[in-house]
């Protein structure tokens, strides 16, 4: 058979979607054409006819505004939708770009060959308008083509016409790409980062099988309703002026929780599990986009009073405050006071409210009678994680009388990791949906681990091998882990090998990752910071390291190797621990010339500051013990050097500081253990996968590649050097 040209692949495209009730407008090949096109359709949508004069006007103050770039154009699409048009005779009227609350009052075009010129002639092969306007870009290449050919044309594109003066174009939302066996989608976004080939998506069934055929992505992507739903839907245009198109996972737990509360409140099962659930999505794949678009969908139900968006205080780093506060203005902030939080509750215009749940528990333990007690309520749960499990569970099932929850976690506690009888399905009721970590690496939306058990030092071997948890604290108490010998050997081994593991031999600092080394106590951290910098004293270009921990309280675990939480309270660790933060607070003012202190105020500002320090790379080693562990999100991090028992969820949450995205350099998350965590590293991702997932999980080791293996992800044997 050979192969069908790029031609007859477009034709064949156009006709799919003409069959699927896309009107074809062959003709509308100009600038000229195009605009004249959508003064038809703004017409139709607002039942109004434009003099020309008006229209003119029209298309100066608003729709084609010489000073408009893609930002603001991507910006009326998302907030400005409706402008107030004073005709000539003097009356104003709302003229709408789409509509938004009834999507099938929206035409959808399609055009082909348009032309247009910027710096140079381009001709884009299929353009999606809807009334009238371009929205979606298709580029085709013919089977067997790369399909990184067509994303590096639309590349093009952007810089060479698209995005021209006075382009009509700067409305496309989504490109698509396909070669006919593989079709992507991905976000026109002025955020070169997010345009890398990496942020490219397939689009997918609910249960996450791929959908990748051009044929079979043409009737579900482009159905017309799922479209329109993804553009004016499953959509965010952030407070960093980005663009984020959802994942085809993201919709699907979305349109899971919202289908959940509508029959949970038809069959009146509100406050019980069976009425809410949890969404099992991986660490890393996005779920704060996820839960807080859930959340705003949440409030457009008529039925519901308010939605509560819950936060773990620790997680609102600046960015996440800064797009909170655009939905519910000072409804975020550092404060433990609940009078902000109800005066929040009491405001009518007000249905969406992010909080924390150290606040939330406050309210409710000193609010005893609020009329929110006793009306329709949704919470979503950022995190459903051990905090959840607590003392705010029980307040909440007290007080609240209608409410439906609904959590994500990236890793949930089933009977097998659980301590007691609380699990994420007991508390929050069943899963709903589910994209795990083997999902995530398949899709290329993680990278794989590849772990080095290097426990080295032979006369320390029976404590780094130990598994008992009451031998090892212990073992931890009579500091035998932290004899000066074990502490210096393993410092050494991390200066030694760290530019080597960060990739920064190649190309000097400025290229490369840095790390994060987890430690099991404030003593070995101590002990750690100072070891190491006392080895590179003399060094020319010595590590910038950094630390941070905090009280962490002795409560009670929910599940198997939980990583304690640390608060905001250093004031409330003993002595000595508060002197050596003081200290390496001090070390941090010299190095940036700032001015952080350990007051509980001061100290939540140096927790922002050093955050925004290790994505920007300007720490390179930060010593951890349980803060930055979990929810924190770096992708320059490509190491994680680990001498702490880990298990379970507490293992992956660790792990997955390292796997993000970043460039084509980072191809895996590098972990190295001073430990034996070898069979806790198993045990953990068979529980949160299944038996096969180690072998997609884990990058290979060397002997591995010389002897040979089976590659479980990509169904391949290889059969080694030898």
């Amino acid at each position: 058979m050979a192969y069908q040209t790029e031609a007859s692949l477009e034709r064949e495209f156009i006709q799919d979607l003409i069959n699927q009730g896309y009107e074809h407008s062959p003709g509308l090949k100009t600038p000229e054409a195009l605009l004249a096109n959508v003064r038809t359709h703004i017409q139709a949508l607002n039942d109004v006819v434009f003099t020309d004069d008006e229209w003119a006007r029209y298309v100066e103050e608003y729709l084609n505004k010489p000073s408009d770039t893609l930002v603001e154009k991507t910006r009326k699409l998302h907030d400005d939708y409706i402008y107030d048009f004073v005709f000539d005779d003097g009356h104003i009227k709302n003229i709408y770009l789409v509509d938004k609350k009834n999507l099938a009052r929206n035409r959808v075009q399609v055009i082909s060959q348009f032309k247009q010129e910027g710096t140079h002639k381009n001709r884009y092969d299929v353009t999606i308008l809807v009334n009238g306007l371009p929205m979606v870009q298709v580029e085709l290449k013919k089977r067997g083509v790369a399909i990184r050919e067509a994303f590096n044309q639309v590349h093009r594109y952007t810089k060479e016409s698209l995005n021209a003066d006075n382009s009509l174009y700067m409305y496309i939302q989504i490109f698509v790409i396909s070669n006919g066996t593989d079709s992507r989608y991905f976000a026109n976004t002025v955020e070169r980062n997010k345009n890398s080939f990496d942020f490219t998506m397939n689009w997918a069934k609910a249960n996450n099988t791929l959908i990748k055929d051009l044929k079979d992505f043409t009737a579900t992507f482009f159905q017309k309703n799922t479209l329109l739903n993804v553009i004016l839907t499953y959509s965010v245009f952030d407070s960093s002026n980005t663009l984020l198109i959802m994942r085809p996972y993201q919709i699907a737990a979305t349109e899971r929780i919202l289908w959940k509360i509508k029959s949970s409140y038809q069959s009146k099962l509100w406050s019980t599990p069976e009425g809410g659930g949890y969404i099992w999505h991986t660490t890393g794949s996005g779920k704060t986009l996820t839960s807080f678009k859930a959340a705003r969908l949440a409030t457009q139900l008529d039925f519901i009073d308010k939605v509560f968006f819950v936060v773990d205080r620790k997680d609102l780093d600046y960015q996440t405050m800064k797009e909170y506060q655009r939905f519910s203005p000072d409804s975020v902030n550092g404060s433990e006071s609940t009078a902000g939080l109800k005066r929040n509750i009491e405001k009518d215009d007000n249905k969406i409210i992010v909080t924390t749940i150290q606040k939330l528990n406050n309210l409710m333990k000193s609010e005893n009678d609020l009329p929110i007690y006793q009306k329709q309520v949704v919470f979503i749960f950022d995190e459903a994680h051990r905090s959840q499990f607590g003392e705010a569970q029980k307040q909440l099932k007290k007080k609240f009388k209608r409410y439906y929850q609904f959590g994500f976690t990236g890793t949930p506690i089933f009977p097998e990791n659980a301590i007691g009888s609380e699990t994420t399905a007991s508390v929050f009721g069943k899963e709903l949906h589910s994209y795990v970590i083997t999902d995530a690496i398949r899709d290329e939306k993680v990278l794989k681990f590849k772990v080095d058990y290097n426990d080295v030092r032979p006369q320390f071997k029976s404590l780094e091998t130990e598994k008992d948890e009451k031998k090892l604290s212990a073992a931890e108490n009579k500091q035998a882990l932290l004899h000066p010998a074990r502490i210096r050997e393993i410092s050494q081994y991390i200066l030694s090998n760290f530019r080597i593991k960060t990739h920064r031999s190649v190309g000097g600092a400025s290229k490369g990752f840095n790390a994060m080394f987890a430690v099991s106590s404030v003593d070995a951290a101590k002990c750690y910071y100072e070891e190491l910098n006392n080895l590179q004293k003399d060094s020319e270009k010595p590590l910038k390291i950094a630390t941070i921990f905090s009280f962490a309280a002795n409560e009670e675990q929910s599940a198997i190797g939980e990583i304690p939480d640390e608060n905001f309270e250093p004031s409330a660790m003993e002595v000595s621990a508060k002197e050596f933060l003081t200290k390496a607070v001090d070390d941090y003012n010299a190095m940036f010339k700032t001015s952080f202190g350990v007051d509980s105020k001061e100290f939540q500002n140096y927790y922002r500051d050093l955050a925004k320090r290790v994505k920007n790379k300007e720490v390179d080693l930060i010593i951890v013990v349980g803060m930055f562990l979990t929810g924190f999100d770096a992708p320059t991090l490509n190491t994680l050097f680990v001498d702490k028992n880990l298990r379970y969820h507490g293992l992956i949450q660790a792990y997955s500081r390292t796997n993000r995205i970043f460039d084509a350099t980072k191809t895996f998350g590098n972990i190295v253990t001073f430990r034996d965590l070898e069979q806790q590293t198993i045990d953990a991702i068979t529980l949160f996968g299944d038996k096969n997932t180690r072998n997609v999980v884990l990058e290979k080791s060397y002997k591995e590649y010389l002897e040979g293996f089976k590659d479980n992800c990509y169904g391949r044997s290889s059969q080694g050097v030898y």
